[in-house]
């Protein structure tokens, strides 16, 4: 799955907050100065094109909504950071994450406890 720009990201926000709309409905999200409407149908397109949105047809115009969850965009990208960052080693990741201080190790043996409990 493809990463994700900046843009594209506040784009699928919206969709995952609101679940289907047509450009229009997405336009008035914005505040102003509000994108342009043919900026926003082209990268709504591409999104659907990477398999993030699909779309129903109503006449002549398009009602997207996502067919990707928060929750498995934010899992590859964490698979895709573990794998460029960290060798394919989760170990390493939350390694990092200790020594850098990021997690306390109170914190990370809660955690433990979590998943011992949830096994």
């Amino acid at each position: 799955m493809k990463k994700l720009t900046k843009k594209e990201n506040e784009l699928m926000e919206l969709f995952w907050a609101e679940g289907a709309m047509f450009v229009k409905d997405l336009l008035e999200k914005y505040d102003e100065p509000k994108p342009h409407f043919n900026t926003l149908s082209t990268m709504v397109r591409t999104l659907e094109a990477n398999g993030y949105l699909s779309h129903k047809a109503y006449g002549n115009t398009y009602q997207y909504y996502p067919i990707v969850t928060k929750e498995e965009y934010g899992g590859t990208s964490i698979n895709n950071m573990v794998a460029n960052f960290f060798n394919g080693s989760y170990m390493d990741a939350v390694s990092a994450f200790v020594k850098e201080e990021k997690i306390s190790i109170e914190e990370l043996e809660a955690l433990i406890e979590q998943v011992k409990n949830n096994s």
